[in-house]
């Protein structure tokens, strides 16, 4: 192969400089629209092209501002750029046109320039023109022709062709043969104007004069300045072999979609050789001068002539290929025939839409108004035809679509309004899906955050807040913390807590409680009182930082819970100018008898104020005992004669706190013979109606003392009966009628009967006449027995037997006695305790001082 008349980059330049001089300045053409200039390659980086900013007509100014640039896929090669300073568009690396575009023909380098602000689109078409940069190349610096030398005269030879990758008069325009007595050399054209060379022999050969010939044929090109390529040609003759093989057509042509698969049959070619043996055996193969890429996809079976898919097709690269096959007879001075096969392919949706995301503005703020525009979206898909055009659409349920602005350019704009509180980020499925069939699609996924506005006001986890605090808390102790959400975020989202102005009994509320600003937690600046305040409320307000700020408020309810820190206080007895607490009580007394009753009052509420009486000091314990709910005081037996008349008591007051705190008093009581008919200076206790107040468990001592009564009288009845009984038997021993002895009979109904009876009982003096069961005496007069309550059993639910003697002189009305059929009647009235558990004022017996 021979080299040009020309090397080195300094002639590559001085060539590209005459050319531009040549052909004069890139030319323009304005074509729907479009630019469109021409540049010849292999130019340096910074050779000018075109003034893009004054042909676009945009201020050059602004061209780096609104980001003017070259849109391209990604991974492709950037061969020009722009200057943003000047608009001028040129060379970024060096273009060889026969490695941009491999096929034959105008090569295009299409642009997409973006501006943006406002966004506009333009395309412009840059042709590459080619230069004389490469020289006609043969496949082989030397090959060998056999030619028998039988050969007639004006026998053709076909000799391998040059290849020159230029195109146009830049190609290999005409062969030449060195001189020589034998053979000529004729130039044929083919059907694509390529050129070939054939031998002709000019006059007859003989092979015992000379077997050997060589020439030399040189490929010249129409470039300027011209170049050329050498190959040697060593022809030898031959023994003669007379007939050569024949294709049935010389051209043959057959379509193939480019999807098939290796191994598939292109075409089944034939030649026939009239000889016999070897020399009509043929072989076929590709010629000598089948490209590297034909070789590469196609292979020729040598001995039955089929042409098999070798390689993958693809239609997008190049859409015809042109095959040279040669048959050749196995025979001495075998001579090569050829033919050209055309393999037309056939385009198959084989290749899916690109989605490229050319200009993308995120992330979009929730307040943005329908129709702003998010992204700029390319599509390309490199099949052709329907197959090449492509439809583009966003995913269901989503408040955006897309906007056609140019042939497979779209913008996606908003729909509607955006909430970022609802959707703080979109994952926008972008389909791209041509019209082939079947159809192929592309998915791309566009993630679109939403900013945030502050559209939200603060939102408390509650609509009220209820809080209990200890009273004798901590001043600055927390007592609380209120929360509230704010669905922005950042700033927006970021609360501050304030408590609103107002007064608590007359006092700013800033006195009492106090808020962190940052955590809500909320403290009390000052020891609550129970006894004092029980309850109030405060405004709590949130603000975000926002702007403008939002606010909301909530009541935040503060409950003051009782503490044990009030002692009991004894209200009844009351001493007088210091004095013990004094009361008579009758020797005849009898077992239960109500001395008085111990009141306390507790300032405290609930369980700190439920009150329980116990006897912590007294002179005779088994004497006198105190009702633990009541604070009744009464005896337990009757009194003797040794036991002292004067009796000290040391009556405890305990309440249910924890710890319980107390009060005690101290009683002095007189036993005397008679109750003198004077008043108790003790006098009614009147308790303030929060006290008074009935308690739950009212109801429950009222039940239990009633069941107590009702026990206690079931068993005196009984007790009764069974006495009575007794006497009868003893009266009908002494001769005494039944009838008209009930008790014991007159003779017998002496003193000594009292005395031996357990069931009689002395009232006091000055006391009314009870309410008595008579056991009815029909002979003559005599002792008998009545179950009698009297007025201090009227409060202490005590029944007491007392006798049925002759009106004294206490009991004015002897006809009050009971009829026989008379009942019982029980005293049901309530005791209470003090607050929850005070007595109510019956059951508070009058003592008397001294």
């Amino acid at each position: 192969m021979g080299a040009g008349t020309g090397s080195g980059r300094g002639q590559l330049f001085l060539r590209s400089l005459l050319f531009l001089l040549l052909a004069g300045p890139p030319a323009r053409h304005p074509a729907r629209g479009q630019l469109r200039y021409a540049v010849p390659e292999e130019l340096e980086h910074g050779a000018f092209v075109a003034n893009l900013g004054e042909d676009l007509g945009l201020d050059v100014s602004t061209l780096s501002a609104r980001r003017f640039r070259i849109v391209s896929r990604a991974g492709a090669r950037q061969h020009l750029e722009v200057n943003l300073e000047n608009g001028i568009l040129f060379v970024n690396e060096r273009i060889d046109r026969e490695e941009v575009c491999e096929a034959g023909g105008t090569c295009l380098l299409h642009l997409q320039l973006l501006v943006e602000s406002p966004l506009e689109l333009y395309r412009v078409e840059v042709e590459v023109l080619d230069i004389n940069d490469h020289a006609p190349t043969f496949p082989w610096q030397e090959y060998v022709l056999e030619v028998a030398e039988s050969a007639v005269l004006g026998a053709r030879f076909p000799l391998e062709s040059a290849q020159d990758p230029d195109v146009g008069t830049n190609s290999v325009h005409t062969y030449r043969l060195s001189p020589n007595g034998f053979f000529s050399l004729e130039v044929q054209t083919r059907s694509d104007a390529s050129k070939f060379a054939e031998l002709v022999l000019e006059r007859a050969l003989d092979r015992e004069q000379q077997r050997v010939h060589r020439v030399l044929l040189t490929a010249l090109d129409g470039g300027v300045p011209e170049r050329s390529g050498t190959a040697h040609i060593l022809i030898t003759v031959l023994d003669a072999n007379d007939n050569v093989p024949a294709f049935d057509q010389p051209s043959y042509g057959v379509s193939l979609p480019e999807d098939a698969p290796a191994g598939t049959l292109v075409i089944q070619l034939n030649a026939t050789d009239l000889d016999e043996g070897p020399n009509g055996e043929i072989e076929y193969s590709f010629s000598g001068h089948a490209p590297p890429r034909v070789r590469e996809l196609f292979h020729v079976e040598p001995r039955s002539g089929q042409v098999l898919l070798k390689g993958r097709l693809d239609y997008e690269r190049a859409s015809l290929h042109e095959l040279y096959v040669q048959a050749k007879d196995r025979g001495p001075s075998a001579v090569a025939v050829h033919c050209r096969v055309l393999v037309h392919l056939l385009d198959v949706n084989d290749n899916a839409p690109e989605v490229t995301l050319t200009s993308v503005s995120t992330p979009v703020l929730e307040d943005a108004p329908p129709g702003t525009v998010i992204a700029v979206i390319s599509v390309l898909d490199r099949d052709s035809g329907d197959n090449g055009r492509v439809s583009c659409e966003v995913g269901p349920n989503v408040p955006f679509e897309l906007r056609s602005s140019f042939r497979n350019y779209y913008t996606l704009v908003t729909t509607q309004a955006l909430d970022r509180e609802a959707v703080p980020e979109y994952n926008v499925s972008i389909t791209a899906r041509d019209m082939g069939s079947p159809a192929l699609l592309t998915r791309s996924t566009l993630t679109i955050p939403v900013s945030d506005v502050n559209d939200n006001a603060p939102r408390f986890l509650q609509p009220s807040y209820s809080v209990y605090v200890m009273e004798n808390n901590a001043p600055g102790a927390s007592i609380c913390s209120v929360s509230a959400l704010d669905p922005d975020c950042q700033q927006n989202a970021y609360l501050s807590y304030s408590i609103a102005d107002g007064h608590i009994h007359g006092m700013p509320v800033g006195t009492y409680v106090s808020i962190n600003s940052d955590s809500g937690h909320m403290y009390a600046l000052r020891s609550l009182d129970y006894e004092q305040i029980r309850s109030f409320q405060i405004q709590v307000q949130a603000q975000d930082a926002g702007f403008p700020p939002l606010s909301a408020n909530v009541t935040v309810h503060i409950f003051v819970l009782d503490q044990n820190d009030n002692a009991p206080v004894i209200v009844s007895p009351m001493p007088r100018n210091g004095s013990v607490a004094t009361e008579l009580v009758p020797r005849s007394a009898r077992p239960g008898y109500l001395v008085g009753t111990v009141s306390a009052v507790d300032a405290d509420a609930g369980l700190n104020s439920r009150l329980s009486y116990q006897l912590l000091q007294a002179t005779d314990f088994t004497l006198f005992s105190v009702a633990p709910d009541t604070g009744e005081l009464r005896t337990l037996r009757s009194f003797l004669e040794q036991d002292a008349s004067r009796q000290q008591l040391v009556v405890q007051v305990r309440d249910g706190g924890q710890p319980a705190l107390s009060a005690t008093v101290s009683l002095l009581l007189s036993v005397v013979e008679t109750m003198p008919q004077t008043l108790s200076d003790f006098s009614e206790f009147s308790l303030p109606p929060e006290v008074s107040s009935s308690s739950p468990l009212t109801l429950y001592l009222l039940v239990s003392l009633g069941s107590i009564s009702f026990t206690f009288l079931l068993a005196i009845l009984i007790l009764t009966a069974i006495r009575c009984r007794g006497e009868r038997r003893s009266c009908r021993g002494d001769s005494c009628s039944p009838p008209r002895c009930h008790c014991c009979p007159g003779s017998r109904a002496s003193s000594d009967g009292l005395k031996t009876s357990n069931l009689t009982a002395q009232p006091p003096a000055g006391t009314t006449a009870a309410t008595c069961l008579d056991v009815p005496a029909g002979g003559p007069p005599g002792y008998c027995y009545k179950v009698c309550l009297g007025p201090e059993s009227a409060q202490s639910d005590f029944m007491f037997l007392k006798p049925c003697s002759p009106p004294r002189n206490n009991e004015k009305d002897p006809g009050k006695r009971s009829r026989p059929d008379q009942h019982l009647q029980v005293s049901k009235e309530a005791k209470q305790p003090n607050t929850d558990w005070l007595p109510p004022n019956t059951q508070r017996p009058a003592l008397k001082r001294y």
